[in-house]
């Protein structure tokens, strides 16, 4: 076990290290560890040449093994059983074994506040994943131990400040259950200039089940019976905890979760930190739960709500911490997070996760079939003619509904085990939308698997860093487009792109991308909806405070109103992509300052888009296996996991 001079404010017991590392050295960590087109030959080759920046390495892989899935809650209940329960020593702060040490560069600090068993290991589950991108510390508190409220308060404020001093510009997470997240309000309420993370595991619980019974003039015997049961609840599997559960035990841990939480309430007001609220289980739905409670009253709070997931949300097999932290941009390494260099690639569990389970049931109908073009111009199945390296821009048309978004990053991962970074609205990473969607949903896995605002700042950095990227020049105006106006392109007259992949000498790929009409039929669109006056008004407010990326484009191709489009499904046929053959832009740096050379480049990657739909809408006549009812019989054939056939390109 790995345990810094530094780490340690209260020193371990002799005893309670030979039987920690005895308990978790089974559970050690091991660290995972196309022909150019020169379009029409009329550019001038640049003689100063560009050197990229190689990306910053994260350290880890694309689909890592983040061991999530191999402990599970009887591994918790044996470290739990073969740990201290009283050892008569003070509160103290341990490193996990199985954390390991973290394979980022610069990894933030967490810190985990326990629960009122005060045992620690409540996030075993979740240490090999955790350890991977943090300097993970947990608390452990003796369950005969006597330290009020304001002592543990102490330790920890002791530990927040001396981390901090170390590294000032370093984040501190810090992971509060019941009495932790007292604890965790506390410490950032009374340090405000130090930059903590906090994220609040059920706030409320068990604490609100005893309070409830006390306040409505039950006696305090009543209270501590409902309290005990709620904490044996906990621990209703453990064999050995008669120390926690002993009725004196039971008592302290009362009044010390009573107190604390009188504190932590009364200082409310003064949290400044970034703090995530996890509430789960029916009791915490809207508007009711003290976790939206709290959601109101804290300056810079997100919430997610797992209605499904029982109170012991840390120990659910299917709840990944971290998956959560990425999905709600939380994750960062510095004072402020960059949506570029703080990303972290998805690993392999987040994979099966968002394509195995949630996304399988769309990506069974959808059927998707890729196609891309080999240096000789010969069009093939599959992704051969797509590089290998970056940077690399590819430029597309938005099927209704962005439809096709969560296949092309599924595909791309499959074969080539390569993220792609999506550009997408900033609604979907803005505050305002982060409100209205307050469970964890298929949204937030857009930005596990790579999805960015679109804004010159990230594509420039993406640039820099040699990263795949996704660019939709129509935007939300082409995804939400009218009726008669499938498969038109809206572009913006500026060809910015174009300008900003020649500086940095990006291979433009121009993409097709059919199979909407395949799906769905448009039967109320925005002209529709805007001549219905509940409609209207309800379009207008909702779209008052969002931002607009396209402010400055005048004319129809601006118009960025977002609303729900009314269509009919319809028997599911395919989606189709084609990938066309690479447009490089190095050495075509004057294209920056030429605005005929770079309107030019501009409209041939347009006309390059167009026509690979067109070849796609034409082709997909020629696929057998174009209804659902024939896939369905091939694969009830040859079985569900083999590859559908589709026409000869």
């Amino acid at each position: 076990m790995f345990i810094a001079p530094h780490t340690i404010l209260h020193p371990f017991g002799v005893n309670l290290v030979g039987q920690y590392l005895r308990c978790h050295a089974r559970f050690g960590f091991r660290a995972s560890s196309a022909e150019s087109v020169n379009w029409d030959k009329k550019q001038e080759s640049s003689k100063r040449g560009r050197k990229n920046k190689a990306p910053a390495e994260t350290g880890l892989e694309v689909l890592c093994d983040d061991g999530f899935g191999s402990v599970n809650v009887k591994d918790y209940l044996e470290a739990v059983r073969d740990m201290p329960k009283d050892d008569g020593g003070p509160p103290r702060w341990f490193s996990p074994v199985e954390c390991g040490r973290p394979v980022v560069d610069n990894a933030p600090l967490l810190l985990f506040l326990p629960g009122t068993d005060g045992v620690g290991m409540e996030l075993i589950l979740h240490h090999k994943s955790l350890g991977m991108v943090f300097e993970v510390r947990c608390l452990h508190i003796a369950a005969s131990d006597r330290t009020p409220f304001g002592g543990l308060l102490q330790i920890v404020e002791e530990h927040i400040k001396y981390e901090h001093a170390l590294s000032p510009n370093r984040p501190i997470f810090v992971i509060g259950d019941s009495l932790g997240g007292c604890l965790a309000i506390s410490a950032a309420a009374c340090n405000p200039k130090i930059d903590l993370v906090l994220i609040l595991i059920n706030p409320g619980e068990p604490f609100k089940m005893a309070m409830v019974s006390f306040q409505n003039g039950h006696s305090l015997q009543g209270a501590l019976q409902k309290f005990s049961d709620s904490l044996q609840s906990m621990l209703n599997l453990i064999s050995g905890s008669g120390d926690i559960l002993r009725m004196d035990n039971v008592v302290w841990k009362l009044r010390l979760l009573m107190s604390g939480a009188a504190y932590a309430n009364s200082r409310l007001h003064a949290v400044q930190a970034e703090v995530l609220l996890l509430a789960s289980g029916n009791e915490n739905l809207l508007p009711v739960g003290e976790a939206y409670e709290l959601f109101k009253t804290l300056k810079n709070c997100k919430i997610r709500h797992f209605r499904n997931q029982g109170h012991n949300l840390l120990m659910e097999y299917d709840f990944n911490l971290l998956t959560v932290i990425k999905g709600v941009n939380l994750y960062r390494r510095g004072r402020k997070r960059d949506v570029v260099i703080d990303f972290l690639p998805p690993t392999f569990s987040e994979f099966k996760k968002t394509f195995d389970k949630d996304y399988k049931p769309l990506h069974q109908l959808l059927s998707t079939v890729m196609f891309s073009t080999l240096e000789n111009g010969k069009i093939v199945r599959g992704l051969a003619g797509v590089p290998d390296k970056g940077p690399t821009l590819f430029v597309g048309y938005h099927q209704l509904l962005a439809l096709e978004k969560t296949s092309i990053v599924e595909g791309f991962l499959k074969e080539k085990k390569t993220i792609i970074r999506v550009l997408s609205n900033q609604l979907l990473f803005s505050e305002h939308f982060g409100t209205l969607r307050q469970e964890f949903s298929l949204f937030d896995s857009f930005s596990v698997h790579g999805a960015v605002p679109i804004t010159p700042t990230n594509m420039y950095k993406m640039f820099e860093r040699k990263e795949f990227v996704v660019l939709y020049p129509g935007g939300v105006r082409e995804a939400l487009h009218r009726k008669g106006e499938g498969y038109q392109l809206f572009w913006p007259e500026k060809p910015e792109f174009v300008r900003m992949a020649a500086r940095f000498g990006v291979t433009i790929i121009p993409f097709g991308c059919v199979g909407e009409d395949d799906f769905m039929e448009l039967v109320l669109d925005y002209n529709d909806q805007k001549n219905i006056p509940y409609l209207r008004d309800g379009i207008k407010s909702f779209n008052e405070d969002l931002p607009n990326v396209r402010a400055t484009v005048t004319g129809e191709d601006g118009n960025q109103a977002l609303h729900v489009p009314g269509f009919l499904p319809k028997l599911p046929g395919r989606l189709y992509f084609l990938f066309g053959k690479p447009i490089e832009t190095r050495g075509m740096d004057n294209l920056v300052r030429d605005n005929k050379q770079a309107n030019d480049l501009y409209l041939h990657t347009k006309s390059e888009v167009e026509n690979l739909i067109s070849y796609l809408k034409r082709k997909r006549e020629e696929d057998p296996y174009r209804s659902i009812v024939s896939r369905t019989l091939y694969q009830a054939t040859w079985g569900a996991s083999a590859q559908v056939p589709t026409f000869e390109p």
